[in-house]
């Protein structure tokens, strides 16, 4: 092979790309498309690349094509053609080359599990250890755990409900991780409420509802149900998941359960369904307070290798209030813009980047976003603003959200009360007039609702 400025093989060229590669993109970012990439030199002015699917192929030729072509010629003072081959993952092997770095040994924790077979899909990253814990989930952390510990002997059923993205999903991995780590014998099923809906289907289509019954009563110690109000309304699903819950709460064996609502509002449930979803522990996760959103972006940021500044963290924790997923959402869409711009992570940049969904997900824009901010302001949770306890500590603060919400959102009083966990329409109007007729009189109500008209304002 002809000396390419000092390179005298393709072992000698290609780390020098690789080298110069590395200081233009993230170590995130490197690590996500390039880790398993082989490089190999065909004649003298070809490069093949070969890379685990079609996906990761596109993606480096939209971003990253000119990058490498780029820093081919300045190494070798000629133009390359790149080429890309797509071969199983398995004939992949990592890493192509001594000199590429930003390879991590398996922790203990990582080894052992690997040892697990685990079950169908239940994903090994997500554990009890990478999971923020803060005021909005540390309840519902410890059922899990305590379940984890001691299936079937503590909160049996154990029902997880909250709104999208807020870490459910993560907590059923988990718990079954930390299950099968005391116990690798325990028979767990995961499944979501939609793959078990298929699964009734397919066993009367097939006739095969037998088959289906002894898997989910006779060989299972565990059972998660991911988004269990998917089955609603689904007669026969609902009748055979019914009868599921009978055999596998007699048998003493766990059933952990998700939604995004309570039993009570899940929407054309059969009543003995709510009824047995109530036996255990419910057991809600709200969504996250600034303090933890900042840490579950460090700990996001760790784990991806990003380096992000402390103002910025603090600005994505202020404004991006909905959920744990659109957190790392922002995050990763920052850090992957100022990595291929080639450009610090910056408030500046995050304001720009992420204007557009800054804009979709302020809090004041839905009834949800005042009800949150209520919540905080007076240290409840949004569910207490839903329930029918009459308390004064909780009428009055359900009362002033439901006159902040007819005051800044275009929603019909059905449409709030609704919102408020079926509230009648005559209950929201009240509570309307009420704040109205006493906000002359009432010195600290008006203070109260000066203060959060002000959160509303500067949030705006």
């Amino acid at each position: 092979m002809a000396d390419f400025l000092g390179c005298d093989s393709i072992e000698d060229l290609v780390p020098k790309v690789i080298d110069a590669l590395k200081t233009k993109v993230s170590e995130f970012n490197y690590n996500n498309w390039f880790r398993y990439a082989q490089w190999s030199l065909e004649g003298e002015k070809t490069i093949r690349i070969q890379i685990p699917n079609k996906f990761v192929r596109d993606w480096i030729l939209d971003n990253y094509l000119e990058i490498i072509k780029f820093e081919f010629f300045k190494l070798t003072g000629k133009e390359f053609e790149v080429l890309f081959q797509i071969i199983p993952p398995s004939e992949l092997k990592q890493p192509v080359f001594p000199q590429i770095k930003n390879q991590v040994a398996p922790t203990q924790a990582a080894k052992k599990e690997q040892l697990l077979k685990l079950p169908v899909g239940i994903n090994a990253r997500y554990t009890f250890d990478n999971y923020v814990v803060g005021n909005s989930n540390q309840f519902v952390f410890a059922a899990c755990q305590a379940v984890a510990n001691n299936p079937a002997k503590n909160y049996n059923p154990l029902f997880i409900y909250g709104g999208v993205g807020l870490g459910k999903t993560h907590l059923l991995n988990a718990l079954a991780l930390e299950a099968l780590k005391k116990n690798p014998s325990l028979k767990i099923i995961f499944v979501t409420g939609e793959q078990f809906t298929n699964e009734v289907i397919n066993s009367i289509r097939y006739d095969k509802t037998y088959d289906l019954r002894k898997k989910y009563r006779d060989n299972c110690d565990i059972l998660l149900i991911d988004d269990v109000q998917f089955i609603a309304g689904k007669e026969r699903t609902m009748e055979e998941f019914f009868h599921t819950f009978n055999s596998l709460y007699e048998d003493r064996k766990q059933i952990i359960v998700t939604s995004d609502t309570l039993p009570k509002d899940i929407l054309q449930l059969e009543e003995r369904l709510r009824s047995r979803f109530s036996w255990g522990l419910l057991a809600d996760i709200q969504i996250p307070d600034f303090e933890t959103r900042c840490a579950i972006l460090r700990r996001k940021a760790e784990d991806d290798h990003i380096n992000m500044p402390d103002d910025v963290c603090q600005f994505i924790a202020m404004h991006v209030k909905t959920n744990v997923r659109d957190l790392e959402g922002s995050l990763i869409r920052l850090s992957a813009f100022a990595s291929l711009a080639c450009i610090p992570m910056t408030v500046n940049v995050a304001r720009d980047v992420l204007k557009n969904v800054l804009g979709v997900m302020a809090p004041h824009l839905s009834i949800e976003g005042i009800q949150t901010m209520v919540a905080d302001h007076y240290g409840l949770k949004i569910h207490d603003l839903k329930s029918e306890r009459r308390h004064r500590n909780l009428a009055l603060p359900r009362q002033i959200a439901m006159y902040l919400c007819k005051k800044h959102i275009k929603a019909s009083f059905p449409e709030i009360g609704a919102k408020f966990g079926g509230k009648d329409h005559t209950t929201v109007i009240h509570a309307v007039q009420k704040i109205k007729s006493a906000f002359d009189q009432d010195i600290g109500l008006r203070s109260q609702l000066e203060q959060l008209e002000n959160l509303i304002q500067k949030n705006s």
